[in-house]
């Protein structure tokens, strides 16, 4: 029998991305593969566009159901409430290095005899992963970053509003061009300074790529990498910029603060906003330990956590930045990660399927 990708609706709030696009679910099919597809009016792509292309239509949530040899593909965790998962799925879960509440959630496979392939450690045998988001979430936090930093110009004082839905970047752009505009008369045309760590990287250019795009000079972005961090933090470069955009991978090893309570607290502080693209307020491990909580489209900042003089601090912590402009985004994910679902045939010796089971299997192992 053919293998059946069961693409499921997502339930995380505002979530317009797919893991799969129209295109790709043709070339599915065209290799064999029954693609089934939960209705969804929330995700970026229509439910006609995959009907167009020969794809089945089932109801929401309708991959409980599906028979178990099924494989359940989404793109955000799925709901926490605790009954055992029997299928094998796919997407990101978020459990894997040990976040808030991971025994719980990974449990929910091991009792139910299934399996996670995360998209996250789906990679290549250099260790590099096949698709991700990166690139649009440092181009989707530059933009809510720049209108935190002009609503705080122009609103004093009062709370930032939620995030409008955009369908395209180019949207995206022309609404935050108008709104900067508007701020830099309130601020004598003077340009924000914005500090990018983690710049050579796919989430530090999608930072770099929205901000020149919009008419920030280039003299305006300092681009920090390793060479610049390696002397260790905090650094007085960031507390002296307008907005710092962290575009760093949070790895298992703690490097020093890039900024703390201390460094913050002098007078020539100029610092308002923080966009912390890779966002993991609870780790130990986290470089910005100055906040303790996420934000969400509906309400884009957080106040940090510590007591500083001078103007207010906000933080920009949305873990799924990239759907911001989720047609671009999903596309180009979908693309990259067509070649491994292409693959899933044959799972049981293709590496990045080997690589991603085995990472489930150790972290397993693990649960206490």
């Amino acid at each position: 029998m053919p293998t059946v990708i069961h693409l499921r609706a997502e339930t995380k709030p505002f979530e317009r991305r797919s893991p799969l696009s129209p295109e790709s679910a043709k070339a599915l099919q065209e290799a064999g593969y029954v693609v089934n597809v939960e209705r969804s009016p929330e995700r970026i792509y229509k439910d006609s566009e995959f009907e167009a292309v020969g794809a089945k239509l089932v109801p929401a949530g309708s991959w409980v159901n599906a028979p178990r040899q099924d494989i359940i593909l989404g793109l955000k965790e799925l709901p926490a409430n605790g009954d055992p998962l029997h299928h094998t799925h796919i997407h990101f879960q978020h459990c894997f290095k040990q976040q808030d509440g991971w025994a719980d959630s990974l449990s929910r496979f091991a009792r139910g005899g299934g399996l996670l392939y995360d998209l996250e450690f789906l990679t290549e045998e250099n260790g590099r992963r096949v698709a991700a988001f990166g690139y649009w979430a440092g181009y989707a936090g530059a933009a809510i970053a720049l209108m935190s930093w002009a609503h705080q110009l122009l609103h004093p004082g009062t709370p930032q509003s939620q995030v409008p839905t955009f369908d395209s970047a180019p949207a995206l752009t022309d609404y935050v061009k108008s709104t900067l505009e508007a701020a830099l008369q309130v601020n004598n045309g003077q340009q924000p300074r914005i500090i990018v760590i983690g710049a050579l990287g796919r989430c530090g250019k999608g930072t770099i790529d929205f901000c020149l795009g919009i008419g920030i000079p280039p003299e305006s972005i300092l681009k920090w990498d390793l060479a610049e961090t390696s002397k260790g933090g905090p650094f007085a470069e960031v507390v002296t910029s307008d907005i710092f955009v962290n575009c760093v991978y949070l790895g298992s090893t703690r490097i020093p603060p890039f900024v703390n309570a201390e460094s913050l607290n002098v007078p020539e502080r100029r610092l308002r906003v923080i966009c912390d693209v890779s966002c993991d307020p609870n780790s130990e491990n986290n470089p910005i330990p100055i906040y303790s909580s996420h934000s969400t489209f509906d309400n884009p900042t957080v106040p940090i956590s510590v007591k500083v003089d001078g103007p207010e601090i906000r933080v920009v912590a949305i873990d799924h930045l990239p759907t911001l402009i989720a047609r671009e985004s999903s596309d180009e994910f979908s693309g990259l990660l067509l070649p491994s679902l292409l693959a899933l045939n044959n799972r049981e010796n293709e590496g990045v399927w080997t690589r991603a089971e085995q990472v489930y299997k150790d972290r397993v192992k693990e649960l206490p």
